[in-house]
């Protein structure tokens, strides 16, 4: 795979032409999703991730690490997504992930370092902010679905009279212009609690499943045809069925990585 280095060299062309940049959900995303899971955790937990990030550290803060880091590590590059074909309707880890390196393996990976109090405080911080960055990843659909397009990369867009491509525009374009972080998040943050029972069900699997699945039925299901080769205009209609899904994504990612840094640190 070879999202990793394309996604570098993306970022560089993003500043060169001015599109939209693709970090994961973005530093908004990802802030938002971290604030929302920290509001959730039990006070025995929080107390925990307080003193494994150290003083003045917030989950918000240290949310887009691995996105940071990725240059300078470069392995752990397609640990943030898990391509699942879009013509497959079910996961199949030996197929999808052969070697252990996508998003699904590492959160199970990190839950374990994270849970044993044994592992040495450098190791167990960094196997908290790996799964503070992964959980939210694997809840943007095109981290869990691929058409043979680099998971929506190779799919050029314009939105907003901006070049752009299908990735970019889910990681942040869209969620740009749906309203400032501190705007939205006492209403992501509510609804996420609301339904915090009902979303935490399941195991990373099924989450990766559901994520698939809204990819093959809005992410690519609802994009606008065009020429073979031609860039997709983005409709008023497509960011109407896209913008309910991404918000709907960033509050379970919240309630689920509540989950997961409650079980693990309990």
């Amino acid at each position: 795979m070879l999202r990793c280095q394309f996604m570098r060299k993306r970022a560089l062309a993003a500043i060169l032409c001015g599109t939209i940049p693709a970090l994961g959900w973005g530093p908004e995303g990802h802030s938002l999703i971290a604030r929302i899971a920290e509001a959730q955790l039990t006070p025995a937990v929080h107390a925990k991730v307080v003193e494994i990030l150290g003083p003045n550290v917030t989950m918000a803060s240290v949310a887009s690490w691995p996105d940071e880091i990725r240059r300078s590590r470069p392995e752990t590059g397609e640990w943030h997504y898990i391509d699942i074909p879009i013509d497959k309707p079910h996961l199949d880890m030996a197929r999808d992930c052969p070697k252990g390196d996508c998003v699904i393996k590492k959160i199970e990976d990190f839950e374990v370092v994270l849970h044993d109090p044994n592992t040495p405080a450098v190791q167990r911080r960094e196997a908290l902010l790996f799964l503070i960055h992964f959980v939210g990843d694997m809840h943007q659909p095109l981290h869990d679905s691929d058409n043979k397009d680099k998971g929506g990369n190779d799919v050029r867009v314009i939105y907003n009279g901006r070049n752009t491509n299908l990735h970019s525009l889910w990681d942040s374009g869209l969620l740009g212009h749906m309203g400032k972080e501190d705007e939205l998040f006492p209403g992501y943050s509510a609804e996420s609690e609301r339904h915090a029972k009902k979303w935490a069900k399941g195991s990373v699997e099924d989450w990766a499943v559901q994520a698939h699945k809204s990819a093959v039925k809005v992410t690519y299901g609802k994009l606008p045809k065009t020429d073979k080769g031609a860039a997709v205009a983005i409709t008023a209609e497509y960011e109407a069925k896209a913008d309910p899904l991404i918000r709907l994504q960033i509050e379970k990612a919240g309630a689920r990585l509540a989950r997961v840094l409650n079980e693990a640190l309990r």
